[in-house]
């Protein structure tokens, strides 16, 4: 009889947290979570696939987000936000893993790679191998190169190339491609969707 009253009682627990909303029934952990959550996402802004998913996912995400987070804060390996000056020669992919002096020089290696002139002075599609590479200033063990990989056709006022961007941090490659286009007229080629 005492069994069946433990049992009863048990039952009864567990349908009254299961009616009661999660952050009723884990309070702060959510709270931690919630506000871990939202200063990574202010951190990395762009830097994340921006996909929906559920509660639990998110829950989960955010207990490890955070903790991932703290770690590679602690080892000086965090994310880094992309400059707005720079998203239309970076992807976000790259410039997530570069500090803001790294993604002005690999931004500038993009724009040496993309730039060439003729022998007249005028500025014409670069060829294919085309290559700048950099060095960070800021960090050690950080570097890459932006190459012109392919060209397409000319269409309308539109020239359009193809640039593959490496870059190393600490040992760890990450490889991009953008397509570029330059309007004709416009002093340079900007990544396009």
């Amino acid at each position: 009889m005492q069994i069946r009253t433990i049992t009863l009682c048990g039952a009864a627990a567990a349908m009254t947290l299961a009616a009661m909303p999660a952050h009723a029934q884990l309070g702060g952990l959510l709270r931690d979570v919630t506000r871990d959550s939202q200063r990574g996402a202010k951190a990395a802004e762009g830097c994340e696939d921006n996909e929906s998913g559920d509660v639990a996912r998110g829950v989960l995400g955010g207990l490890l987000g955070g903790a991932a987070r703290r770690t590679a804060n602690r080892m000086g390996l965090g994310q880094f936000v992309p400059v707005s000056t720079f998203t239309d020669q970076l992807a976000k992919e790259i410039a997530c893993k570069l500090d803001p002096q790294e993604q002005e020089q690999a931004a500038e290696a993009t724009e040496t790679a993309t730039t060439a002139i003729d022998d007249e002075g005028n500025q014409v599609v670069p060829e294919v191998g085309r290559s700048a590479a950099w060095t960070s200033d800021t960090r050690k063990g950080v570097s890459g190169t932006s190459t012109v990989t392919a060209r397409e056709a000319s269409s309308g006022d539109n020239d359009c190339i193809t640039v593959t961007d490496v870059i190393i941090v600490e040992g760890e490659e990450t490889r991009a491609e953008k397509r570029m286009c330059r309007l004709a007229g416009s002093p340079r080629y900007a990544i396009v969707a």
